[in-house]
């Protein structure tokens, strides 16, 4: 697929394509960044994929914590409320506005829209996932952890109080309708799943949890022992990006 014509016009969301000087792949990455970033944060990732010849495809997500204390409820198209629904809206547009075959990925727990997305469309031209960081099965203690490691909420006791409450703000499921949604995905769906032992947001074991009830999932880790989180290909390139393109190569079809 040629996207250079594609690449001219105005994309929602600030849709933008990184397109590979040595193209080698069929399939585009398109990336989902992670809660509050921004597709230039993710230009490390943008340049690894590039560099490996896929095309890349990066925006905006349009909404944050900011939005749950305005006075618009985070309604979806679908009729679901909640950011993350919301985000799964804008990941759907997207999806269906870009031809061809796609593999996603996305980071920390918007990879849990990136999935509500894809079920939607029932997987229809998205070949596999890379989720870094990422989603948690448990929401409100990684909701607790952001409040805490992230923002520096302070006291004990606000944060304590606010991560249920807010928590119903990204989506009323909690995450528990990932196992719906997984559950639609086509047996051999290949997933990589990128972890920090480190990490202070989401553990590990959150994340498996996401995934190991899905026999049907071909799924692999890349664990990394001293990555936080969102950290392991800015401080562990040497095993990230070997992983990632093993992956990639495995699930991609050449030129």
């Amino acid at each position: 697929m040629n996207y250079s014509e594609i690449a001219k016009q105005e994309l929602p969301f600030d849709g933008e394509f990184f397109l590979a000087r040595n193209k080698k792949y069929e399939e585009l990455i398109f990336f989902v960044h992670f809660y509050e970033g921004t597709k230039k944060q993710l230009l490390r990732h943008i340049k690894l994929v590039n560099s490996l010849g896929f095309d890349a495809f990066a925006f905006h997500l349009k909404g944050s914590h900011k939005d749950l204390l305005s006075l618009t409820l985070p309604i979806s198209a679908k009729g679901s409320f909640g950011t993350k629904h919301i985000y799964a809206d804008q990941i759907e547009t997207l999806l269906n506005l870009i031809p061809g075959k796609k593999i996603i990925f996305s980071f920390s727990n918007p990879t849990a829209a990136a999935i509500e997305a894809m079920a939607r469309r029932h997987c229809s031209d998205t070949l596999a996932l890379i989720c870094d960081s990422g989603p948690t099965a448990r929401f409100i203690p990684s909701a607790y952890n952001l409040y805490k490691h992230e923002y520096k909420m302070q006291p004990f006791a606000l944060r304590l109080a606010l991560a249920p409450v807010l928590s119903l703000g990204w989506s009323p499921f909690l995450h528990k309708d990932l196992q719906k949604d997984l559950s639609t995905f086509p047996r051999g769906f290949k997933i990589l799943s990128i972890r920090g032992w480190k990490d202070l947001l989401i553990p590990p074991s959150h994340i498996d949890e996401v995934f190991e009830p899905h026999a049907q999932l071909e799924w692999t880790k890349l664990s990394l022992p001293e990555a936080g989180h969102l950290t392991g290909l800015r401080d562990f390139k040497e095993e990230y990006a070997p992983a990632v393109e093993r992956f990639l190569k495995d699930v991609a079809t050449p030129l």
